[in-house]
C-alpha cells in the first residue's frame, strides 16, 4: 500500500442561507443567522417555532425534501466527478418524512424511506453502477465518512471518494428532539450563558477527495488538506454526551497523531457547537484537556441550524474556506459568553495565522468525531 496526502478537490454546499459555499461564508462572516420561524409543519405541540430551512423547498407528495436539496449538487457534481470514484452516503434519517407521510396517510410503503433507496435514487442521478457505502453515524455521520475516505486515499486502497452528507428539517425529527427537550425556544446561542438547546436545520453537502498525486496528475482543484482524523465512542448515554469530555479529547489526540502535528500547530476549532447545554460544556472541557491556551473557537449552528448528518461536512468546507482566506469567522448568536468558554469563543472575525484547523462533531451514541483540516 502506498501513502498520499488527502486533497478535497471540489465541494459545494446548500443550507439555510440558500446556494453555495460563498454565500454561507458571506453570511456568517456578517454574523447574519438563517433561522427563523419554522414554516414547514405547525410547530404548536413542540417546545420551539424556529428552524433553519432552504429557501423555496417545502413538502412534496413527488419528491422527497432530500433530493429537492440534492438535485443541484447532483448536477455540479456530474460535471466534476472522476468515473471510479466511491460513493459515501452521509445521512441519519435521510428521507424520512416519507415514513412519516405513510404512517399518518395509511398508505404508501414506508420502505420507501429507507436510506438505501435514496442511495440508489443519486447513483442513479449520478450514472455511479459501482458499490456504494452508507454512513449513519448520527451527527457525526459525515465527519466519520470524512475519516474513513481520508483512511482509504492514505493507504492507497482509493485514490477518488465522494462523500455527500444530508439531512432536513421534518416534523418526524422535530419532535423528537422537543420530546427530549433538546430544541432552543430561541434561535440557537451555541456557547452563550443563556444557551438552551439546539435549532435544526436543512443542510447538504458534498466533497470529492483525493490523493494529491492523482489531482496533481489530473490538474484538479485543490482547496485544501484533509490531514488528521480521529474517531471514538465514550458510551455515556444512548443521546447524551460524556460529562468530561474524554471521548472527544481521545479522538482529537488521535487526530493530531494522524496529522503528525503537535497541538500548538492549531490555530482555530470549528466546534459540534450545538447550544445545548451539555454538549457545549463537554466540548470546552476537551478543548481545555488538549490545549494548553485558548484557541479562537467558533460554531456556526447559531448560523445554519443543526444540520445533523451533513454537519460535519459543511462545517469542513466553513474551515477550508477560513484557511484558504485567513480570516476566522464568529460565533454566530453568541451574545454573551458561558464563563466556562470565555477567552475561546469568537465573537468576531480574526485573522488567522497557521495552516491548521480542527473541526470536531459529536452524536447520539457517544461518537465523536476529529478532522484536522490543512491549507495547501
Amino acid at each position: 500500500m502506498t501513502s498520499n496526502k488527502v486533497v478535497v478537490t471540489n465541494a459545494n454546499i446548500i443550507t439555510g442561507y440558500g446556494y453555495g459555499i460563498d454565500l454561507c461564508w458571506d453570511k456568517l462572516l456578517l454574523n447574519k443567522t438563517s433561522i427563523t420561524k419554522n414554516s414547514r409543519f405547525s410547530t404548536k405541540k413542540f417546545i420551539s417555532d424556529y428552524a433553519a430551512l432552504i429557501p423555496n423547498i417545502s413538502i412534496k407528495k413527488n419528491i422527497s425534501i432530500i433530493m429537492q436539496m440534492l438535485n443541484p449538487l447532483l448536477d455540479e457534481i456530474k460535471i466534476n466527478l472522476p468515473p471510479d470514484s466511491l460513493l459515501m452516503l452521509a445521512t441519519t434519517t435521510g428521507e424520512i418524512e416519507l415514513l412519516e407521510d405513510s404512517i399518518i396517510s395509511q398508505s404508501g410503503d414506508i420502505k420507501k424511506s429507507e436510506i438505501n433507496n435514496l442511495l440508489e435514487k443519486i447513483q442513479s442521478g449520478l450514472n455511479m453502477e459501482k458499490d456504494a457505502m452508507i454512513i449513519s453515524a448520527a451527527c457525526a455521520s459525515s465527519s466519520t465518512a470524512i475519516a474513513q475516505a481520508a483512511s482509504m486515499i492514505k493507504n492507497g486502497i482509493k485514490d477518488s471518494v465522494l462523500i455527500i452528507g444530508c439531512d432536513s428539517v421534518s416534523e418526524f425529527i422535530y419532535s423528537g428532539f422537543s420530546a427530549l427537550q433538546a430544541l432552543s425556544k430561541e434561535p440557537a446561542s451555541p456557547f452563550d450563558q443563556n444557551r438552551d438547546g439546539l435549532t435544526l436545520g436543512d443542510g447538504a453537502a458534498y466533497a470529492i477527495l483525493m490523493s494529491e498525486s492523482r489531482a496533481k496528475k489530473e490538474n484538479k482543484n485543490c482547496l485544501g488538506y484533509v490531514s488528521g482524523w480521529g474517531l471514538s465512542n465514550d458510551s455515556n448515554h444512548i443521546t447524551g454526551p460524556s460529562r468530561d469530555g474524554d471521548g472527544l479529547a481521545s479522538a482529537i489526540k488521535t487526530s493530531l497523531k494522524t496529522a503528525n502535528i503537535n497541538s500548538n500547530e492549531i490555530g482555530s476549532i470549528s466546534a459540534h457547537g450545538t447550544g445545548t447545554l451539555y454538549n457545549d460544556s463537554m466540548e470546552m472541557k476537551a478543548f481545555k484537556n488538549i490545549f494548553k491556551a485558548p484557541r479562537p473557537t467558533y460554531s456556526i449552528k447559531g448560523g445554519t441550524g443543526h444540520t445533523l448528518g451533513a454537519a460535519g461536512l459543511i462545517e469542513v468546507l466553513i474551515c477550508l474556506k477560513s484557511l484558504s482566506k485567513n480570516i476566522i469567522p464568529p460565533s454566530v448568536g453568541v451574545k454573551n459568553t458561558a464563563e466556562d468558554a470565555e477567552e475561546w469563543i469568537n465573537t468576531e472575525s480574526h485573522k488567522l495565522t497557521t495552516k491548521h484547523c480542527l473541526s470536531t462533531n459529536s452524536g447520539f451514541g457517544g461518537i465523536n468525531a476529529a478532522l484536522i483540516l490543512s491549507k495547501i
